[in-house]
């Protein structure tokens, strides 16, 4: 990879910036991690975990719901950013084909693929929004639990 010139001058600009960053988004993964406890959702909402002597930078913070296409629907709906970064495992991507693996063969990294969405977490987001965003996911899995319907897809 050999960067241009524009991309040198962007990264000149932004690379004083991206320790700040990094701290605002690790206290908004912080936030979350606060915020989803106090709504005591159990097991129903996966939070990303940070391991010990890790330092996670939260580029993504990524969740996981059994149901997500519904939640991501849910989501769109009221407006709350939301994104599916890994759609299908990488063992199933053409690119592997030749591998010869098959639906089954990583069962973890298929409902992995299933299951993750990633909710907004850059360095900008505020107390208030990032209540809006669980407040929402929240009112997804209790409409769900009320159902008693398995997953809404």
């Amino acid at each position: 990879f050999r960067m241009g010139a524009l991309q040198a001058a962007v990264l000149r600009v932004k690379a004083p910036h991206l320790s700040a960053w990094t701290t605002a988004r690790r206290m908004n993964a912080s936030r979350y991690v606060r915020l989803f406890r106090e709504e005591d959702l159990g097991d129903q909402v996966v939070l990303p975990i940070e391991l010990p002597g890790r330092r996670h930078v939260y580029n993504q913070f990524v969740i996981r719901v059994s149901g997500r296409d519904g939640l991501k629907r849910h989501l769109d709906e009221r407006g709350v950013g939301n994104a599916i970064y890994y759609p299908i495992p990488f063992h199933l991507q053409p690119c592997f084909a030749n591998l010869g693996y098959r639906v089954g063969h990583f069962p973890h990294a298929e409902r992995a693929a299933q299951e993750s969405l990633a909710i907004p977490v850059y360095a900008e987001l505020t107390l208030e929004q990032q209540q809006t965003v669980v407040d929402a996911i929240a009112e997804f899995v209790r409409e769900r639990q009320g159902q008693g319907a398995g997953e809404l897809v």
